[in-house]
């Protein structure tokens, strides 16, 4: 028998490429345990996710265009306004950050892989199963949740088995998403290059950690909340029926106990992604970066204390108004601390304004227009008049989509490049830029005088007064869907190179070697040469 030869590439262990385990077609992809090919199917799964809660708001919108019932029946738009949130938030924009954490975590620490590489398949391959529950929900008699994505009883105790779908789907992301922070979690604890301490890691890794620890303690939170629910559903306990000796508040306490922090899981990698984005434009190390590390973790500490400011119309004594507004408030601190040090950051460098500089930028402007909204929510007087009014859609819309969704198509044109081993088109990626900005705030800027004038949330019909704003809001969101379509076809031709231009081995010119510790060669590539730590 003929031998086969050492391959140094792996280790100088034999290697015969006839008898290589590396499955192609779809093999590969159900059984990968590459960080790299897992990040990609996160990502692809978070777009067409995207693309759903995305039809659903077009339909939400074009219902809305005009007073009267035009489009569709009141049951099924209170799922679609239920089924947009919870695709949205679950599907599209979280799987998304564990996309970019699979990704980068690994090549940032100079680790070989993340820790667990079979339980990373197995988290994401749970996440197609609880898609098809989620939606499918929508189709079997008595239809799906029609309470909102807060899935609030009695309402989500009263309706189809639809809802007992979405339950079941929302455990299975919910198991994903403790899984996936397990693993990251101890991937950077335990996976760091030799030399590359704790403050010495790039931003978007110290934003992952802080968010996978908000993942662990508040998701069980809300596996226990939506378990009472089925509960109550179909074994005979009364958790949320005052009639048995439950209260229906209660849910709401249980839940926003996790929803709260959820909204930081969210917001906490987009600001990882914009502490890596904002510094490579600018030519310039993030200025604060231990106050950049403290106030992401005081935002998360926070978080955890401030849920009932949700809850500010249930019949709260003065005393516990009076916590939760203030206690809101103190969020602003590290917050403000955060988006001052970004724009110290920016301070006399040498800024090119890329695709990706331009998201961050964009990012940094209408977040911080959503958290000067969140402080006028937090306001326990003016929450009472405004509270499930449009105002409330404004505010957390600019701070999800302008703030979550605006920073990922960042890090796609950020990273982008590295990954699929060609730039992207610029001009296309700044018209996807000006498109998307544009259209956000005509979609989104009116709902803020819809909310002050009383017009209420999760309604297919309203008063005629609503009529002007609600018809520039929804031109605003068809605007802003089309441009997303635009943005696959940047992405699709970056993926095939029509370019022409090959990704270098900096993409950015001056960006401090974009922060990877490993040396990395034009994909596809394997990273497997041992990192340099200074």
């Amino acid at each position: 028998m003929a031998s086969i030869p050492l391959d140094p590439a792996h280790g100088g262990h034999a290697h015969d490429d006839h008898h290589d385990h590396h499955p192609t077609g779809l093999k590969r992809w159900l059984t990968t345990t590459n960080h790299k090919d897992i990040g990609t199917m996160y990502l692809w799964f978070s777009f067409t996710m995207f693309i759903v809660g995305g039809i659903m708001a077009m339909i939400i919108r074009a219902e809305l265009f005009q007073p009267g019932l035009q489009i569709v029946k009141p049951e099924f738009f209170n799922q679609l306004t239920s089924l947009h949130g919870l695709i949205m938030v679950f599907g599209a924009i979280m799987p998304a950050f564990v996309g970019f954490a699979n990704w980068m975590l690994p090549l940032q620490l100079g680790a070989p892989d993340m820790a667990f590489a079979r339980m990373n398949n197995w988290s994401f391959w749970m996440l197609p199963p609880a898609a098809i529950l989620l939606i499918s929900s929508m189709f079997v008699p008595g239809g799906s949740v029609a309470a909102g994505w807060t899935m609030y009883p009695p309402l989500t105790v009263q309706q189809g088995y639809g809802m007992d779908l979405t339950i079941f789907a929302v455990h299975i992301l919910g198991a994903s998403s403790i899984m996936g922070s397990i693993n990251i979690i101890t991937t950077i604890l335990n996976l760091r290059a030799p030399g590359m301490t704790l403050m010495k890691m790039p931003m978007f890794a110290w934003t992952w950690l802080i968010t996978a620890f908000l993942l662990i303690a508040t998701m069980p939170v809300l596996a226990g909340a939506i378990t009472m629910i089925l509960t109550d559903r179909h074994f005979g306990t009364t958790f949320f029926n005052a009639a048995g000796g439950g209260d229906p508040v209660m849910y709401q306490h249980i839940f926003w106990f996790f929803g709260h922090p959820e909204v930081y899981i969210i917001a906490l990698p987009a600001f990882g992604v914009v502490s890596q984005v904002i510094p490579a434009f600018s030519r310039k190390k993030l200025f604060g970066y231990p106050s950049m590390v403290y106030a992401t973790a005081s935002i998360a500490i926070l978080s955890l204390i401030v849920w009932a400011h949700h809850m500010f119309t249930v019949g709260m004594p003065v005393a516990g108004q009076l916590y939760f507004m203030f206690a809101t408030m103190l969020i602003a601190v590290p917050t403000g601390v955060k988006v001052f040090n970004w724009v110290a950051t920016m301070w006399r460098g040498s800024i090119t304004l890329e695709t990706p500089m331009l998201f961050a930028l964009g990012f940094l402007f209408l977040f911080t227009l959503g958290g000067f909204t969140g402080i006028v929510v937090a306001l326990s007087p003016v929450d009472v008049q405004i509270h499930d009014t449009y105002y409330v859609v404004a505010h957390f819309h600019y701070v999800m989509v302008a703030g979550a969704l605006f920073s990922a198509f960042a890090a796609v044109y950020y990273w982008g490049p590295k990954w699929t081993g060609w730039m992207y088109e610029e001009k296309l990626g700044k018209i996807h830029f000006w498109w998307s900005l544009i259209a956000f705030n005509i979609a989104f800027f009116p709902q803020h005088f819809l909310g002050l004038a009383g017009m209420p949330r999760r309604i297919p019909d309203y008063n005629q007064q609503f009529t002007e704003w609600n018809q520039v809001s929804s031109i605003g969101a068809f605007l802003f869907g089309t441009a997303q379509i635009f943005f696959l076809i940047i992405v699709i031709r970056m993926i095939k190179g029509k370019s022409g231009v090959r990704a270098p081995a900096k993409p950015w010119d001056g960006a401090e070697g974009l922060e990877w510790t490993v040396p990395s060669p034009a994909p596809y590539h394997t990273f497997e040469t041992p990192p340099v730590v200074k």
